[in-house]
């Protein structure tokens, strides 16, 4: 089942769509569904794969990241506080494809679960349209805190408004 919904943030449209797993449909916290987000840009894609991929880049949009190279096998690592507590992210890239796609394994040190996040990018002229994918929720703890809904917040927040400002401000392009 797709199901397709457009809501505006600030003054551009966000198209958010949900997969349902036909196996589970009705898992208390709707873990199952992937997050899917697209969201298009006024930058070029050059400019935004600049800022998925530059560590000094995502460190302002993103998550403070030690390191980062998009290269398969690359591993990296951050930790997040939320409501006193601490998540350590352990992500490792498993697909890039230059300019257009950038995929890696989240999973969390000390809790079960894997999943896969999907960065797929599609010009557009002068701009940029950006597809999120992140499945394998439902392989998380069945808490609130790995609640599908939090996955949603959080990446709706990230790309469209962190990363929107990051790429379309002024001094996006002198980067």
């Amino acid at each position: 089942m797709k199901t397709r919904t457009r809501r505006w943030i600030g003054c551009a449209a966000t198209t958010i769509t949900t997969f349902r797993k036909r196996e589970n449909l009705t898992t208390e916290n709707n873990l199952a569904e992937a997050v899917v987000i697209e969201r298009t840009f006024t930058a070029s894609v050059a400019r935004v794969w600049k800022a998925l991929t530059d560590v000094e880049e995502m460190r302002r949009w993103y998550f403070d990241l030690k390191e980062f190279k998009p290269e398969v096998g690359f591993e990296f690592e951050f930790t997040v506080e939320h409501e006193g507590m601490k998540y350590h992210h352990i992500c490792k890239i498993t697909e890039v494809i230059p300019q257009r796609k950038l995929a890696y394994t989240w999973r969390y040190k000390d809790h079960e679960g894997d999943s896969l996040v999907t960065f797929e990018l599609f010009g557009d002229g002068d701009k940029t349209r950006l597809k999120l994918t992140h499945e394998g929720l439902e392989t998380f703890p069945k808490t609130p805190s790995f609640a599908r809904k939090s996955f949603m917040e959080g990446w709706t927040q990230l790309i469209g408004s962190s990363l929107k400002e990051c790429v379309e401000s002024d001094d996006a392009d002198r980067r």
